[in-house]
């Protein structure tokens, strides 16, 4: 098991994680706020100037000299109006944009806390089992090479071998087409015991490589689908899909996962993740009953599950 002080080392390790992002979202928040009081200050000079409007349209001049010297007067504040109007309209026109593009960081920002929630759900997960950090013990050797080249010694190409003369051959008419079958993918998981290499096939998670570790996870559920860790690398296999938003290949991640592996640790994250995917995909009603249904068929499911699943309820308004 991990030590207590390696625990406390990795909890100080992902605390900024969580305050960079939240002190982020602070600031948008903050600046919503000051779009808002902007906007109700302008709706306030809106109701001012039309209260002035309709009490000068409802004065009734006691003489017709009176109306007459008063013409001018009601022209400079009637002009005095279109104008603090057109100014009103620019103040909209530029509040709208920020607003979009405040909305549009948003959304990057929910992209970013989906990823990084991910990652930290991961290494806690790496917390409670035990499993020591890379930095702890030996390093995993992940494909291709880490030494050091030297590619000035040895050049692609040389030129003192070259012919004077350019040779041209004739093309002749192809008579048969030979077609060859696509050559399969090459195994990225060592040659080790099932639990190193599902550590390997993790490690792609870890550093952000979510296409990599598709196709590793998915070797190493069809080369063991039969062992422990199976059910944790289905879920894992649908949380490649999640993260990159391709929600229809991970609703099909998660639900293999629910059904070839329903006494897994990770059983009932793949239904709640399975009914958020449904919520996503437009099925509300269905994916609401999965997420509201979790607690019933996992009662002894983890308390951040349950607390994560309480929290999607309130999220999407599901109907208790």
């Amino acid at each position: 098991m991990i030590s207590s002080k390696n625990f406390i080392r990795n909890i100080i390790f992902l605390l900024p994680l969580f305050f960079t992002n939240f002190a982020y979202a602070e600031r948008e928040e903050i600046y919503l706020q000051s779009i808002s009081d902007q906007i109700q200050v302008i709706t306030k000079d809106l109701k001012t100037l039309e209260k002035a409007v309709y009490q000068k349209s409802d004065l009734t001049p006691s003489s017709v000299s009176k109306s007459l010297k008063s013409d001018g007067l009601n022209e400079d504040i009637m002009t005095k109006h279109l104008l603090k109007l057109n100014e009103i309209e620019n103040q909209f026109r530029e509040l709208t944009n920020k607003f979009e593009e405040v909305n549009f960081k948003l959304d990057k920002l929910s992209t970013r806390v989906t990823k990084i929630q991910s990652d930290n759900q991961l290494r806690f997960s790496d917390l409670e089992n035990g499993i020591v950090s890379p930095t702890e013990k030996k390093k995993v050797s992940l494909p291709g090479s880490n030494k050091p080249q030297d590619f000035g010694a040895a050049p692609a190409y040389e030129t003192s071998s070259l012919p004077k003369e350019q040779s041209i051959n004739s093309v002749e008419s192809a008579q048969t087409v030979i077609t060859q079958s696509p050559k399969e993918r090459e195994s990225l998981l060592p040659n080790k015991v099932p639990e190193e290499q599902y550590e390997f096939a993790v490690s792609f998670m870890k550093v952000g490589d979510y296409e990599t570790a598709e196709f590793a996870l998915k070797e190493f559920i069809d080369k063991n689908k039969d062992h422990d860790l199976a059910g944790s690398a289905q879920y894992w296999y649908g949380e490649t899909f999640r993260i990159r938003q391709l929600y229809s290949d991970a609703a099909t991640a998660y639900l293999d996962g629910y059904q070839n592996y329903p006494k897994s640790k990770k059983a009932p994250d793949n239904l709640l993740k399975l009914g958020i995917t449904m919520v996503e995909l437009g099925e509300k009603d269905q994916g609401c009953k999965m997420i509201s249904g979790l607690k019933k068929e996992y009662p002894k499911a983890s308390k951040s599950v349950l607390q994560k699943a309480l929290y999607e309820q309130k999220k999407f308004k599901c109907k208790s």
